[in-house]
């Protein structure tokens, strides 16, 4: 949503100059990037927690089934690269109160009333239910990554590239953290009216189908139990953004019908 050309002080009638509009953009961003580099320094300092993780998943199949499995670093620098990788990702998402608050202060004059209550809605629900999609796909993480290694013989080894491994990891996390947001994205659309109550609730067969081969995919084919522990979540968010949906197609046809009545009542003198 872009910025209107002429932002309005929060206290006050009085416009900002370009000047000053450059200058609160200074600000917020220094602001962020302070938070975001305090963040980065502390995830660089516990990055072997999250190594330790991240390994635990290879280390159980090296000692239950016998066979090497391990992290390999390719590279000199490698094992360097992949903390400074991690401290970065602890960032964004550690400073992730104070850099959207940053954004939002710098955004909001911009907007109009309706436009803020959108905004504010979808962030209110949107980041939690994504650090909540976030959780989930680490809790099924060690079970998909068990699963993809057993398909290699015993006599085999499985040393996999550190670089790799966590770019996997990063893009499930990402992945379904963004699927349990998808249902925020159903009810905007419906609220802007680009999607009713009656088409969301029609493609619900589709929905559940869908979200079903997701979570089969993200989840090993033998523990069935996480896979509904991943799917029921997310059927249910389904199904309460349509319930959010058909209150405001509702409430939006009783506005209409209001508003027509009165129309029809205000013109009855000049028909007659």
């Amino acid at each position: 949503m872009a910025v209107r050309a002429e932002r309005w002080r929060s206290k006050g009638d009085e416009r900002m100059s370009l000047g000053a509009h450059l200058v609160e953009l200074k600000k917020r961003l220094f602001i962020a990037a302070i938070a975001i580099l305090v963040t980065a320094i502390a995830g660089f300092i516990f990055a072997d927690f999250f190594i330790d993780a991240l390994r635990a998943p290879i280390t159980n199949i090296a000692e239950s089934s016998g066979r090497g499995a391990a992290l390999n670093y390719d590279a000199v620098t490698q094992a360097f690269d992949i903390r400074m990788q991690i401290a970065f990702t602890v960032a964004i998402v550690a400073a992730s109160p104070v850099w959207l608050y940053q954004v939002w202060a710098f955004l909001v004059p911009g907007l109009v009333r309706k436009e803020k209550q959108y905004a504010v809605g979808f962030l209110a629900t949107a980041i939690p239910l994504f650090l909540a999609g976030c959780a989930a796909g680490w809790y099924v993480m060690p079970n998909i990554v068990t699963l993809m290694l057993g398909f290699a013989g015993e006599q085999d080894l499985s040393n996999l590239n550190a670089k790799y491994y966590y770019d996997f990891i990063v893009k499930l996390l990402l992945a379904v953290g963004i699927a349990f947001v998808l249902p925020v994205f159903i009810v905007l659309l419906n609220f802007v009216g680009v999607l009713s109550a009656k088409a969301i609730l029609k493609g619900w067969r589709i929905a559940i189908l869908t979200i079903c081969v997701f979570t089969a995919i993200a989840t090993p084919a033998a523990d069935v139990i996480s896979m509904f522990l991943l799917a029921i979540p997310m059927i249910i968010l389904y199904f309460i953004a349509a319930l959010i949906a058909w209150i405001h197609d509702r409430r939006a046809a009783k506005k209409a019908a209001t508003i027509d009545t009165e129309l029809r009542t205000e013109a009855e003198p000049f028909s007659a």
